[in-house]
Parts: C-alpha cells; sequence; structure tokens
C-alpha cells in the first residue's frame, strides 16, 4: 500500500502496521506533519474532520478481517481490531490545548537534538582534511538554516568541531582579476549527482574506508534526501570505481620502443585505432573455475566470458528492447536458484512475516526491494568475503538465453505448462491462458520446472517472479559494449524474467520492466551474481 492508495489528505506512514501502535502516536509522524508543519496550529475543526476520515477509511477495511489470506488483510491486522481506540485516544490529546503545547514543545526538542547531531556528523567530515574552507563553510550554514539552528548555535559548532580537530580555517588567495571574472559552478540540483561529488572528494576506497566513514556518509546521504538502501548502493558504486582507478595508477606502463625517424618526412596523422576485439577461452576459463556450493547451500553455477546479441528486433519485441547490440560479457557466478524465503530471512529474519500466503521455505522471496536485494549481497559477501552483487542486465540475459538468440531460456517452444509458472487457468488475470495448467497459482518453490533451465542449468529465469538488475533503466543505445553496467544513477531500476502474473510472450528473455528501487510486491523477488577471482 502506498500513499496514493489513500484517498483523503491526511498522510500515513508508509508502513500500514505501524498504526498497530498509534497510542505511541507522539513519535510517529502522524501528529508531527499535523501540528508542526507549514501551517502550524491546525484548527479543531481540521483535526476533527482528518479524524473522522480516517476512521471512514479504517472502516472500509473492516471487511478484510473475513480475509485471513489477503495480503493487505496480514499487514492491516493487528491495527483493524483497535484502530478505533487508538484515534479516539488521539482526537482526545490533539484537542488537549495544553497536551498539544507540551507536545509541541517535546517534539521541537528532539527535532533540535536531530539537528546538532546531524550538522556534527557533516562538520566532521569536511573537518578530514584539517582545513575548513569557505564553500564548506557556507554549505553547513545553509544545513544547519534548513534544521531551524540559528547562526549563533551554527557557529559556535563550527568552532567548537574546529578546536576539537585541531583544524583551521582555509586562508583565501587574492584573486587574479581575470580569475575573479569566471563564473561560479553551479551547485548540482541532483542528490544523487552532489552524494557522488562528496563521495570523490574523500578521495578514499574499498581499502581506506572505515565502517565509520562509511555509517558518515550514510547519514549525509539522507540529509541530501537520498534512501539509505540507495545511497548503500552509490556507495558501492563509488568504490568500484575507486578502485579500478587505483588498480589502473599502480599497473606499469609499457615502455614504447624508439625508433629513429626521418625529420624530413614526417608520418600523416593516423586516425584512432579501432578497440582491439575481445579475447577469451570458455574451455580454458571452465578448467579453471568450476560451480561451488555457498553458505547458504545454493549452487553458484560459473558461466564463461561470450559475446552475445542483447535485445531484440523481432516484431512482437517492445521499444525498449531495441536497438539491439554486440555485447561481451565476462565471467561470473550466478545462483541456480532464485534467492528463497528460507534463504533471506538468514539474513533479516522480520521478513517472515511478509511472506504470501502458503509460501514455505522453498518459495522465492517476494516484497523486497531492489535496496533490499543489495543489502543482502553486501551480507553475503562480508560473510563469504566473496564479492556478491546483483547481476546486470547483459549478464542476465547472457545468463538466460546463451548466444544462440533463443526466444526463451528453454529454446523456442511455447504455450507450454512444464516449462515455466506464468498466468494460466490458475490464475483470474484477462490475460490468463485457460487452456494451460502449470499446477500453480502463484509463485512455485524453486526448481520445479526443471526443462525450461537455461543453457547454463539455470532454474527459474522466466516466470515465476521477476528478478531484481543492478542497471538503472534507461534506453538501449546501438554499438558495441563490454560489461555494460547503465548509467549509475537513475529514477528506476530493471528487472527480468516475467512472473507468476505474465502472460506467456512475456517470458522472452529479452522483456524488460522497471519500477524505483524501492518498490517491493508478490512477484518481484532476485537471484545473485558472485564475480570471480
Amino acid at each position: 500500500m502506498t500513499k496514493a492508495d489513500i484517498s483523503f489528505p491526511l498522510p500515513l506512514p508508509d508502513d500500514p502496521r505501524k498504526w498497530q501502535g498509534w497510542n505511541n502516536y507522539r513519535s510517529s509522524n502522524f501528529y508531527e506533519r499535523l501540528c508542526l508543519n507549514p501551517h502550524a496550529n491546525p484548527s479543531n475543526e481540521l483535526i476533527e474532520e482528518h479524524c473522522r476520515e480516517l476512521m471512514r477509511w479504517w472502516q472500509k477495511k473492516l471487511p478484510l478481517k473475513n480475509q485471513p489470506s489477503n495480503p493487505l488483510a496480514q499487514m492491516l491486522w493487528s491495527g483493524l481490531e483497535e484502530s478505533s481506540r487508538f484515534l479516539t485516544e488521539a482526537r482526545v490529546e490533539l484537542l488537549d490545548p495544553e497536551r498539544r503545547k507540551l507536545l509541541d514543545e517535546q517534539l521541537a526538542v528532539q527535532q533540535h537534538e536531530a539537528a546538532v547531531s546531524e550538522l556534527r556528523k557533516y562538520l566532521e567530515f569536511a573537518l578530514a582534511g584539517g582545513v575548513l574552507n569557505a564553500e564548506e563553510e557556507r554549505n553547513l550554514v545553509r544545513f544547519g538554516t534548513e534544521r531551524a539552528l540559528t547562526a549563533g548555535e551554527i557557529s559556535s559548532l563550527i568552532d567548537e568541531g574546529l578546536q576539537e580537530k585541531g583544524a583551521k580555517r582555509a586562508t583565501v588567495p587574492s584573486p587574479n582579476g581575470h580569475l575573479s571574472e569566471l563564473p561560479a559552478k553551479p551547485q548540482s540540483s541532483n542528490p544523487q549527482e552532489e552524494f557522488l561529488r562528496m563521495l570523490r572528494l574523500s578521495n578514499l576506497d574499498s581499502m581506506s574506508m572505515s565502517d565509520d566513514q562509511r555509517d558518515t556518509f550514510i547519514d549525509m546521504a539522507e540529509n541530501l534526501g537520498l534512501d539509505p538502501g540507495e545511497a548503500e548502493d552509490l556507495v558501492d558504486l563509488y568504490l568500484e570505481e575507486a578502485d579500478e582507478k587505483a588498480m589502473a595508477d599502480i599497473a606499469p606502463s609499457p615502455t614504447p620502443k624508439t625508433e629513429a625517424k626521418s625529420a624530413a618526412s614526417p608520418k600523416p596523422v593516423q586516425e584512432k585505432p579501432p578497440v582491439a576485439k575481445f579475447e577469451h577461452n570458455a574451455d580454458l576459463e571452465r578448467a579453471r573455475y568450476s560451480n561451488f556450493t555457498n553458505s547458504l547451500s545454493a549452487t553458484m553455477i560459473f558461466v564463461p566470458s561470450a559475446e552475445l546479441t542483447m535485445g531484440s528486433d523481432a516484431e512482437d519485441a517492445a521499444p525498449n528492447e531495441r536497438p539491439t547490440s554486440h555485447v561481451t560479457v565476462t565471467r561470473f557466478y550466478i545462483s541456480r536458484y532464485l534467492i528463497t524465503n528460507a534463504d533471506y530471512e538468514q539474513f533479516d529474519r522480520a521478513h517472515a512475516s511478509k511472506r504470501a500466503a502458503g509460501a514455505g521455505d522453498r518459495h522465492p522471496v517476494v516484497y523486497v526491494s531492489s535496496l533490499d536485494a543489495i543489502k543482502f549481497c553486501n551480507w553475503l559477501s562480508t560473510r563469504e568475503r566473496r564479492k556478491y552483487r546483483l547481476p546486470t542486465e547483459a549478464e542476465w540475459e547472457y545468463a538466460a538465453k546463451g548466444n544462440d538468440n533463443r526466444k526463451f531460456p528453454w529454446g523456442n517452444q511455447e504455450g507450454r505448462g512444464d516449462l515455466a509458472n506464468f498466468a494460466d487457468r490458475n490464475t483470474v488475470f484477462a490475460w490468463s491462458d485457460r487452456e494451460i495448467d502449470c499446477g500453480y497459482a502463484e509463485t512455485s518453490p524453486v526448481g520445479a520446472f526443471p526443462l525450461g533451465a537455461s543453457p547454463f542449468g539455470i532454474e527459474d529465469m522466466a516466470g515465476n517472479i521477476w528478478e531484481w538488475c543492478l542497471d538503472y533503466y534507461e534506453q538501449y543505445r546501438p554499438g558495441p559494449k563490454v560489461n555494460p553496467r547503465g548509467p549509475t544513477i537513475g529514477a528506476k531500476r530493471v528487472y527480468r524474467g516475467g512472473s507468476w502474473k505474465s502472460r506467456f510472450s512475456s517470458l522472452r528473455t529479452t522483456v524488460r520492466g522497471s519500477n524505483v528501487p524501492s518498490f517491493s510486491c508478490n512477484d518481484l523477488g532476485f537471484r545473485v551474481i558472485c564475480e570471480c577471482d
């Protein structure tokens, strides 16, 4: 359920289960948004109207008590019984002027303490180099002002930080006349770009960034308005970029051979030669790398380096599957099965309450965003000291179809219920195929359709659930590519493969879907990649 599902103006928490503790609404954002917003001191009539609207909304949900298998009923269950009492208690306290005044003061103190704490974290980062320049100090002042701190408080905190760190303010040199005429560099309005800029200024890499520094960066990203999970993803992308740069810097440069040339006959300038063709030997790679079983008892299948045509120019292909392009991917491991409930709940035990009705340990995990999936990969990487992540689109598509341009993971056969879990007679969608019975109304246990495996023996790459990929969405671009990863930032992240809700034609290996990184639902999960050493 999202805010868009609610038909009245009162803002609600993103997670409906938070309403079960509405008697503690003092710490929820209901009271804060209602009484500490730009339209402060709402009238009693407005409070009464919002409470009535909220009560009517809950009353419309009461029939869910008779639908225990409904996912929405499972989320709201604990609040359906007691919502009336919580609303009554909240209404009484909100309409009491003295009580509201006391709560206003308490919330104001909490907000002030939080603002001071956030400014100190930002200040610690700004002083990491021992010098505070004028631009950073202006940013600190703006940061504090936006959080309702006074100029005196901000100045005091900055001076205190300078003294604690032994840092100094940078002396501003007298600018030359021509330099003073240069326009100031415009500040980025994109919080993702601003966060990446801050990361690059740190000059840290994966070896030098401590856990405390990483946590400080995540806090700074939240202050910029980014989701913590998305910030974790951006930090990982930055560290990969920094590590690649560090490796390039230490790589020995080949000494060019010097040849005697005639000064009288210089060679004409020639065009830049094309990029050398990628060389690989699948047999040698298979001899070196073999499948392994990870700490979750999951089989990781080795996929050798190869070249493939990505996308589709078929008549039934969607516009976002075009144009096709020649792509090279280097070797990797990919999980044979989707990440299951049992796998994921070793990382997050609380997720057991989100399981779909009837879903067991071997069913694929759903109700996970791409940010949740990335956190799981980070957890598994730390646990095994390997590099796990989501597959890129190119890696996913190659693992699904190989390099022979097959339409589905198993080949080109259509209309068979023994190859994948899709919308058939067990579902009630308008597009359900009533002539086929795959045996499942919703998700199926992983490995239930071995005949539908890909050329590498990877299962459930078509149907069952959609699978998150690492790439942010963008329209395909023509031209050859090596290990493409798409843009480093974006509004939506890609998922592939189709699900139990999909029609058979949507199970094609080139079909693409996308949504915001924080999106989750009952037919979207993931599998993992492990990078080769």
